[in-house]
């Protein structure tokens, strides 16, 4: 027993290679990541688009729009935070387009797909706010799938650490020449040359806890008006600021020797804490089924759908259901003029004769003295 457990890993190893080849199409983990990542938050907005009283297919149609906007926002973001690389002394202008090799930064993803987000949601009337309190919790866990790129690139890393869940970084070579290639070589060589923080994994798990916060806050606050898309962006910043002072990768720095993302992480996060609560409280915003039906919480109006939209709170279920139950009495025949039925009260002014002759017998006026008395 012992001795299986000495033969155990003691830090996490880094993938050997990146980078598979499929003939002469290069398959990257990098993109495989990101890729699924966007499934994932397109799937999961959809169901909670729907659910708040969308039409079923707006978010792909958004996301038409959203997906390519993101890519070149977060690529132009990466490329303007680290353009000596590209643009510097020795730099290759040209390699700012390979997306494939890694740097999207978020930041310009968010901005620039928001713009294509606005653009399909003004296409379609939606509300732009409805559609990013949806899309909230599936955008950060696409970004936490998207971290593990980072892990088959070798990147976004840490200091030196004897932690157990350090990682192990391996040096990378062209099989062919043996000359170093960190990003589509192979480690030929299963020694690490450095062991350190994997801020990525702690991203990764630091993303998938706002993901769950989101959804918790939002079934129990009913968050509305980008507020539930505001405490993502709050959420994640927090833990980036935290992570970006962990990571030793070059960067950019601002004032002396401060990390550029770490500065722009403090002023997000306190945009976004200003934005809730300046916009906390007020209702959700109804359109799409909703709008149609008179309900405030994406049902069809019928108490069924009222329970299978549980949000949690058993006071705010009760609400909705006795609303959708008053509704449902206003638009039943019988409480319409002229309807079947009528008053369930005999001695309702509106309740109707229950004998047509009777209320000709009633109506007619007295019979005249006979003549015999006169």
């Amino acid at each position: 027993m012992l001795a299986a457990v000495s033969a155990l890993p003691t830090y996490l190893p880094s993938p050997p290679r990146g980078v598979w080849e499929l003939g002469p199409i290069p398959l990257r983990a990098y993109a495989l990541c990101i890729i699924a990542g966007i499934v994932v938050a397109i799937l999961w907005t959809e169901r909670r688009f729907v659910a708040r009283g969308g039409e079923p297919g707006t978010v792909t149609d958004v996301a038409v729009f959203a997906v390519p906007f993101g890519l070149v926002g977060g690529r132009l973001y990466h490329v303007a935070t680290d353009w000596p690389t590209y643009f510097g002394p020795g730099g290759d202008p040209v390699a700012a387009l390979y997306i494939w090799q890694g740097g999207l930064g978020i930041w310009g993803a968010i901005a620039l797909g928001g713009v294509g987000a606005w653009i399909a949601c003004r296409r379609r009337g939606v509300p732009l706010t409805a559609f990013a309190d949806a899309a909230a919790p599936g955008i950060v866990t696409a970004q936490a799938i998207g971290r593990l790129g980072n892990w088959f690139n070798q990147e976004l890393y840490g200091g030196p650490t004897t932690l157990p869940w350090g990682l192990e970084i391996y040096r990378r070579v062209d099989p062919a020449t043996g000359v170093t290639d960190s990003l589509t070589g192979v480690a030929v060589d299963p020694t690490p040359i450095a062991i350190v923080h994997p801020t990525f994994l702690y991203e990764l798990l630091w993303n998938l806890a706002v993901a769950a916060l989101v959804v918790w806050a939002d079934r129990r606050f009913r968050l509305s008006h980008g507020r539930a898309f505001a405490l993502y962006v709050a959420g994640y910043t927090a833990g980036r600021f935290v992570i970006e002072l962990m990571r030793t990768d070059p960067a950019t720095r601002v004032f002396g020797d401060i990390r550029i993302n770490v500065v722009v992480a403090a002023v997000v996060f306190l945009g976004a804490v200003a934005y809730m609560i300046v916009f906390r409280g007020r209702p959700r915003e109804v359109f799409g089924r909703a709008a149609e039906t008179g309900s405030t919480d994406g049902t069809s109006g019928t108490p069924e759908s009222v329970a299978d939209k549980s949000t949690g709170d058993g006071n705010e279920d009760q609400r909705a259901h006795n609303e959708v139950e008053a509704r449902r009495t206003e638009k039943s025949p019988a409480a319409e003029p002229g309807g079947q039925g009528g008053a369930s009260d005999p001695s309702s002014v509106d309740a109707a004769p229950a004998d047509p002759a009777q209320e000709r017998e009633e109506d007619a006026p007295a019979e005249p003295p006979s003549a015999a008395k006169s």
